[in-house]
């Protein structure tokens, strides 16, 4: 089992009860806190230890779980708007941290993140599930293996549902996610910033709310969220990534379509079918040379949440890190660039043109 962890969990909506699920199948780690201001979100988490609650402490603040003494490793699952006040208590008590997405709303709390993350010793990793996604782990490792050449191009299509509802429809405004195509899309900039191995230089985004929320009010407010759009990024070594995001497409096969491009061939993953689509280069009119193969993923894993599998697979990458057993792979630098693409993003949609991540300090 490897050296016992304690684990407390901070927000204990749905993603934090996919992580206590999928805690529940790592070995070596134990639930011993839950932190939440709301009683039925913590009813949640209950539910989901079901007989492993036993014992489990509850606290209404991420202070007061922090000066419990009773963790040693911590979850930050709580609205995208409070990651920075939370985590400075988690900071304070020396304690190993995974953070989830975005890992801040704005750059310049982003920008704070990383300086106290560099200040400690502990463990700070910022929650990327999708890298963890078994296909796509398998994509990205032939890309970087060489198998399409040298990359040219990347395009990524997340074709679901909307947003769903959350505690206090906190998720509806971009004043509390950063927006759209940071809340969402930090998943895909992290990716392509992974895949392309280099950084961004300049971003144009068209998106709008179109379908979406549309007839919601909330106190008199309508929401303000994206709900589709186009990214491009250009990046300093010259490779194209591209974005295409429809939030009204649920009834889409394959939530995840990832392509790239290199002078060799192109290499496709589709998820959650699975398959990794290699097709080579064979010439005008030349017969199709395409191989398909399904990556399979874990029963256990699949059924512990809602993102393929991976949630599992990055927990045990980050077991391994607090253990002193293995690389921390997404540093909160890593979150502070997705957070910068995707505001830039933002920015672009809005004002309807290019923006440089110069003009952002990157």
């Amino acid at each position: 089992m490897g050296e016992q962890v304690r684990y407390g969990l901070i927000g204990t909506g749905m993603m934090g009860v996919e992580h206590l699920t999928n805690l529940a199948i790592t070995p070596g780690a134990v639930v011993t806190a839950l932190a939440d201001p709301t009683e039925a979100s913590l009813g949640w988490a209950k539910n989901a230890l079901g007989s492993r609650a036993e014992g489990v402490q509850a606290f209404d603040s991420a202070a007061a779980l922090a000066a419990s003494g009773l963790c040693d490793a911590v979850i930050v699952a709580s609205p995208n708007y409070t990651h920075r006040d939370v985590l400075v208590p988690l900071f304070d008590a020396g304690l190993h941290i995974l953070c989830e997405k975005p890992v801040a709303t704005t750059i310049a709390d982003a920008r704070w993140i990383v300086d106290r993350a560099a200040q400690t010793d502990r463990v700070f990793w910022t929650a990327m599930e999708y890298r963890y996604m078994p296909p796509a782990a398998e994509f990205i490792a032939e890309i970087h293996g060489g198998r399409i050449g040298t990359l040219k191009m990347l395009s990524i299509r997340e074709h679901r549902f909307p947003f769903l509802p959350k505690v206090g429809d906190w998720n509806r405004f971009n004043r509390n996610t950063g927006g759209t195509m940071v809340e969402k899309c930090c998943h895909f900039f992290d990716l392509m910033r992974l895949i392309v191995q280099a950084d961004p230089v300049r971003v144009y985004c068209s998106g709008a709310m179109d379908v979406n929320h549309l007839d919601e009010s909330y106190q008199g407010e309508r929401p303000d969220i994206i709900d589709n759009s186009y990214t491009t990024v250009d990046f300093s070594n010259g490779v194209r990534a591209m974005l295409d995001l429809s939030m009204f497409a649920d009834g889409a096969e394959n939530q995840e379509e990832i392509a790239a491009v290199g002078e060799k061939a192109r290499l496709e993953v589709l998820i959650p079918e699975g398959a990794i689509v290699f097709s080579p280069r064979v010439g005008f009119r030349n017969p199709k040379a395409a191989t398909r193969r399904v990556v399979e993923v874990d029963a256990a894993a699949l059924n512990a949440g809602s993102h393929h599998g991976s949630t599992f697979y990055e927990h045990q990458k980050f077991i391994a890190a607090v253990r002193g057993e293995g690389p921390v792979e997404v540093t909160a630098h890593d979150g502070l660039m997705a957070v910068a693409v995707g505001t830039a993003a933002e920015l672009s949609a809005r004002e309807k043109r290019v923006v440089t991540m110069t003009e952002l300090g990157f």
